[in-house]
This record gives C-alpha cells, sequence and structure tokens, in this order.
C-alpha cells in the first residue's frame, strides 16, 4: 500500500502581502486631499449622501471666500482656476453661521458666472 502525497499548503503570506500593500496605498491615497479649514464648522443633515470635496469653494461665517487654503477676492477669480469640467458642478463647503440669504446669493452669481449646478457641502448628521 502506498503512502498518500501530503496535500500542498496555500501560500497565504503573498496574500497577506497584497493585503498589507493595499493598506498602505490607501492610507498614502487618502491623505493627498486638501484638509478642510478649521475655522469652517460645516451644517449639519441627516440622511443625505455625501461626497468629496477636492475643489470646493470654502464660505466663512464673514463671507470670506477660500479656495485650496488661500483667500479668493471675487467669483471670477474662483472660477478661472477650475479646469472646464470642474466649472460645470460646483461645490460650496459654507461655515454654519454663514447667513442663509449671503449662501443663496452666492449660489446665484456662481450659476449666472456659468456654473451649471451649484452642490452644497454638508455635514452627515447623526
Amino acid at each position: 500500500m502506498r503512502a498518500r502525497p501530503k496535500p500542498t499548503r496555500e501560500p497565504t503570506i503573498a496574500l497577506i502581502n497584497i493585503v498589507f500593500l493595499m493598506l498602505v496605498f490607501f492610507m498614502v491615497a487618502g491623505t493627498l486631499a486638501q484638509p478642510l479649514d478649521k475655522a469652517v464648522t460645516l451644517v449639519r443633515t441627516a440622511d443625505l449622501e455625501g461626497r468629496a470635496t477636492p475643489d470646493a469653494l470654502v464660505v466663512h461665517a464673514d463671507g470670506q471666500l477660500w479656495y485650496r487654503g488661500q483667500k479668493i477676492e471675487s467669483i471670477s477669480t474662483f472660477l478661472t482656476l477650475l479646469d472646464a469640467p470642474a466649472r460645470t458642478s460646483v461645490r460650496i463647503v459654507p461655515d454654519r453661521d454663514l447667513a442663509a440669504h449671503q449662501l443663496v446669493s452666492l449660489a446665484a452669481r456662481l450659476r449666472a458666472e456659468g456654473a451649471e449646478r451649484v452642490l452644497i457641502v454638508t455635514e452627515r448628521g447623526i
């Protein structure tokens, strides 16, 4: 009677290495986004689907406009900094204390300057 050969084991080290490399990749890729200005407190809403804000216009409570960490003087200046596809769908990150009429006015000016869609980014509610 012949002895049965032992079944070969699957190499799990290769799988662990791949998972580890993916973890490192996503940790590095996640830090590429511009961090949100710490002086801005987001508006809270519930049950809304959130989106990332890579090219968003940040509006402080006093009405100051910021883009990628730099103060912007006007809506026209902001739109010239965006490439053509980004101008079609503009995102605004308003401070919680920004007056509603200022936000509506800002959105209207963006639409008048050529933005097809104006999205307001808020904090997801609990």
